[in-house]
C-alpha cells in the first residue's frame, strides 16, 4: 500500500504538471464519476493537488469539485507526456486527465470519486484523519492525545490507525517500532509517555526524510545501499542489524498486516 511519502511525492509531481492548467480531456471507468458526467471537468482549471495522508485530492475551478483517490494496495498515479507509451495496461486505468502536453492516469485505485467541497468536508475517511505527518505543520500534541485514546490497542495497530497520525503505513510502523525497541503487540498503555512522544516524532522524521531527500527508494536506515535500506521490514529470517538473530514475521490485527520484529531486541510478540 502506498504510504504517506509515496502519495506526497505523487502529489508533488502532479502539481508541477497540472496546477493552473485547463482540462482538455477526461475519461474514466468509475461508475460514480461517469454518473456525475466526467465531461463537466473539461474546460475547468486544476486549482490544486492536495495530499492528505494516504489520500489525494485534485481540486477543480470554478466548480469546486474534487477528485478523491485512495490507492489501497495496488493503486498508483502516473504522469505521461502526450503520445508517450503507458507503463501499465490501459484496462487498468480508472481515471485519465489531460491538460496541455500532459496526461495523468490513475491506475487500479479502488477509491476514485468526484465530490463537492461539502462532501469532502464531511467525508468519513477524511474528517477523521489525524494530523498529517507531512503537513506544513504537524500537531504532535494532538497525535499524542489520539494515541493515548487507544490505550488498550497494540502499538503496531495504533500506529497504522490514520486517525492518530495520517500517512504512517506498514513499512514505517515496523521500522519505528524496531528503532525504539518496542514489541509490536505491546498495548499503548504499557509504553511510557516519553517513548510515546518519541515514536510519533520518529515517524514524522522518517517520512519527511524520504520526501525531502529526492530519493525514490524508501530508506529508514539512512544507508540506502542494496539490501540495507530498511531495518526489519520484509527481512523475515534475515539477521537483525543489532543482535544478528533472525527477524520474525507474523500477521497482526483485523486487516492481517504483516509485522516484522526481532524477538530479542523488541520482545516475544504474540503468545
Amino acid at each position: 500500500m502506498p504510504e504517506g511519502d509515496t502519495i506526497f511525492r505523487a502529489a508533488r509531481t502532479l502539481r508541477h504538471a497540472l496546477e493552473g492548467q485547463t482540462v482538455t480531456g477526461v475519461s474514466t471507468s468509475v461508475g460514480q464519476v461517469r454518473a456525475l458526467g466526467e465531461g463537466r471537468l473539461i474546460g475547468q482549471t486544476v486549482r490544486a493537488v492536495e495530499p492528505r495522508g494516504k489520500h489525494l485530492l485534485l481540486w477543480f475551478a470554478p466548480s469546486d469539485l474534487a477528485l478523491h483517490t485512495h490507492m489501497r494496495m495496488a493503486g498508483s498515479w502516473h504522469l505521461y507526456r502526450q503520445g508517450q507509451r503507458w507503463r501499465k495496461p490501459r484496462h487498468l486505468a480508472r481515471f485519465r486527465l489531460e491538460v496541455g502536453e500532459w496526461v495523468a492516469v490513475c491506475f487500479s485505485a479502488p477509491v476514485v470519486e468526484l465530490l463537492s467541497a461539502e462532501q469532502v468536508a464531511r467525508h468519513p475517511s477524511l474528517v477523521t484523519l489525524g494530523p498529517d505527518a507531512l503537513g506544513e505543520t504537524v500537531d504532535l500534541a494532538e497525535a499524542r492525545r489520539r494515541l493515548d485514546a487507544l490505550a488498550d490497542t497494540s502499538v503496531a495497530e495504533a500506529l497504522l490507525d490514520q486517525r492518530v497520525l495520517a500517512g504512517v503505513g506498514n513499512v514505517y510502523k515496523n521500522e519505528v517500532l524496531f528503532i525504539h525497541g518496542l514489541d509490536p503487540w505491546q498495548p499503548v498503555a504499557t509504553i511510557d509517555e516519553a517513548t510515546r512522544d518519541a515514536v510519533l516524532q520518529t515517524a514524522v522524521r522518517l517520512l519527511r526524510a524520504n520526501v525531502e531527500s529526492g530519493r525514490t527508494r524508501r530508506t529508514t536506515t539512512g544507508r540506502g545501499g542494496r539490501g540495507d535500506d530498511l531495518y526489519v521490514y520484509g527481512r523475515q529470517r534475515r539477521p537483525c542489524p543489532r543482535c544478528q538473530r533472525p527477524i520474525a514475521a507474523a500477521r497482526q490485527g483485523e486487516q492481517g498486516r504483516m509485522t516484522y520484529w526481532c524477538r530479542s531486541c523488541q520482545g516475544p510478540g504474540p503468545s
